[in-house]
């Protein structure tokens, strides 16, 4: 699949960008058929956005949470990291060419905005993926921690919540275990885009996430930060205890790159005789990107 890039008149690229716009909130599959043009318009109405400051802050964290499950549904419709990257660039190149005040910009401008109008009402947003999906949550509380950004996941009778926290949103994995061990320490392990094509799928992965990361030696690993008992509210529903662990931010920036397929390992090290014993979780990637974008 080549991503679409032909011109259909110099103005025709800056008007059209909002069509489409205000379906953010549909599942990523349906958006594919125009995926590409889409994505194009968004990063292009993103990069002019910083350029020329056009919307304000709730307009702007919807545009860019748009434009990454966009991207999203784009490496979905069988694009590859490389010709989205090229397809980004020619947009962001689009973008730095137009006068801040030019009449295509202006127009193109008051229909981004008209596709958000009542946009800051929205509190929360579900973002659908193909096994698992993301909450995201705008509420915050100054005196109790919540999930912004959450996604759960069972593995054997053990049980995680994993994204973002609080008004930092802190990336924190939450796991009660069946068996009442307690893991010293935990890890995220996510695939390095710096020396990888692209993403690892096996063979008949299917629905098995776990048929979705990539080797170890292909990858990044962030070693918990913190560790301590988990708050009530950060507990998977129905749990009555949990060790909560933080990650560093870079978790987050690594997790964001990644194509939406793909799957991060979520690893808890327990102490064995001799050998550390391990458990792992798997979480999708899905529209991590645009679920942590529409926090900003």
């Amino acid at each position: 699949m080549t991503p679409k890039t032909h011109q259909k008149g110099r103005g025709a690229r800056w008007i059209g960008v909002s069509i489409g716009i205000a379906a953010m909130a549909v599942p990523t599959a349906l958006l594919a058929a125009n995926a590409a043009d889409q994505l194009y318009e968004r990063t292009l109405m993103t990069a002019a956005d910083g350029r020329c400051r056009l919307f304000t802050p709730t307009v702007s964290a919807a545009l860019d949470s748009s434009r990454a499950q966009a991207r999203g549904a784009t490496l979905r419709s069988g694009a590859s990291e490389l010709q989205v990257t090229a397809l980004e660039q020619r947009a962001r190149a689009k973008a730095a060419g137009a006068a801040c005040d030019s009449k295509d910009l202006t127009l193109a401008a008051s229909r981004v905005k008209a596709a958000f109008d009542g946009y800051s009402q929205m509190l929360s947003m579900t973002y659908p993926g193909d096994v698992a999906s993301w909450k995201a949550e705008r509420s915050i509380s100054a005196t109790i921690p919540v999930w912004r950004l959450s996604q759960s996941a069972g593995f054997g009778a053990d049980r995680l919540m994993f994204g973002l926290v609080g008004r930092a949103k802190a990336v924190t994995a939450v796991a009660t275990f069946d068996n009442g061990q307690r893991p010293y320490t935990a890890r995220i392990i996510v695939r390095d885009v710096s020396r990888t094509l692209g993403p690892y799928f096996a063979p008949g992965a299917g629905r098995n996430l776990s048929g979705k990361v990539a080797p170890r030696n292909a990858s990044i690993v962030f070693n918990a930060e913190t560790r301590q008992e988990a708050p009530l509210t950060l507990l998977p529903t129905g749990a009555k205890t949990g060790l909560a662990f933080r990650f560093p931010t870079a978790a987050a920036d690594a997790i964001a790159q990644l194509d939406p397929r793909e799957a991060v390992t979520v690893e808890f090290a327990f102490a064995g005789r001799g050998d550390e014993v391990t458990r792992k979780a798997y979480v999708e990637v899905g529209d991590f990107a645009a679920g942590r974008a529409f926090l900003r």
